[in-house]
This record gives structure tokens, C-alpha cells and sequence, in this order.
């Protein structure tokens, strides 16, 4: 699978990304198919912080390729995507963490007190076995 992403370029706290089509595979910076572009967040200027090669991007779009979450950010702030259609899979995506972490939570807590009653009752039965050793010890010793 060929995804769109990005590959660090650049100095120590001066970050300057390339926007490249890669297999899926390879590491971050490794082997590229195409260079789509660059991306440089420390640039003032709005309009030298991106230079996307359009065509190429939707090309590739087409063919079957996905964009990691940054670059598709990237690309609908810029229009080559659809900027309803992301800002609908990022709320779907956050939802579905929301409701994993809560089910999660509630496994947690539910297996926290299954825990606490097992320590209950194995010390319920101990004190139940702990007593009736203590009264059959009692008459024999006094006699």
C-alpha cells in the first residue's frame, strides 16, 4: 500500500518536511516513490510554509494511496482534499478513541471489583476457617 507522508529533512530544532508518495513498508525516510512537495512550519510567510505539486497529489489519491493525518490536514487546508469529508473522519476517529477509552475504563473498574470481592471473600473464609479452628481449640483446652 502506497501512503502520503512525510519525511523529515532539515537541522536540530529547524524542522523541513518533504511530502513524498511511499510504500507503506519503508521507514520515514526512507525509499520514496515521488516527491510531492515540502512542507516548512517554521516559514512566517503563509504562502512559502507549503508547495504541493496538485496533480500528482491527486494522482496518486486516485491509484488508491492515503495520506497520513498530518498530510491530509495539510491537503484540505489547501483544498486538494475535501475539507468537510477530514473534518468528518477526524471527529469519527476521535470518537471512536473516546468510546475505546471509555469501554477500557469500565473494564478496569469492573475487574477492580471483581478483585475486591475475591480478596472479600478469601478473607471472609479465612476468618470463617481461622474461627472455627479457634472454638475447637477452646474446649479442650480448659478441661
Amino acid at each position: 500500500m502506497v501512503r502520503i507522508r512525510l519525511k523529515r529533512m532539515g537541522r536540530r530544532h529547524r524542522p523541513f518536511y518533504r511530502i513524498n508518495a511511499i510504500d507503506k513498508r519503508q521507514q520515514r525516510d526512507g525509499r520514496v516513490l515521488e516527491n510531492l512537495g515540502w512542507y516548512d512550519p517554521i516559514a512566517r510567510d503563509e504562502s512559502k510554509q507549503v508547495s504541493l505539486k496538485v496533480d500528482r497529489i491527486k494522482h496518486w489519491l486516485s491509484v488508491g494511496a492515503q495520506p497520513s493525518d498530518t498530510v491530509a490536514d495539510l491537503l484540505a487546508k489547501h483544498d486538494v482534499i475535501d475539507p468537510e469529508k477530514r473534518a468528518a473522519q477526524r471527529r469519527a476517529r476521535v470518537a471512536g478513541k473516546i468510546e475505546k477509552q471509555e469501554a477500557e475504563r469500565r473494564a478496569a473498574e469492573e475487574k477492580a471489583r471483581a478483585d475486591a470481592e475475591a480478596q472479600a471473600k478469601a478473607a471472609a473464609e479465612a476468618a470463617a476457617s481461622a474461627g472455627g479452628d479457634a472454638a475447637a481449640e477452646e474446649p479442650g483446652g480448659d478441661g
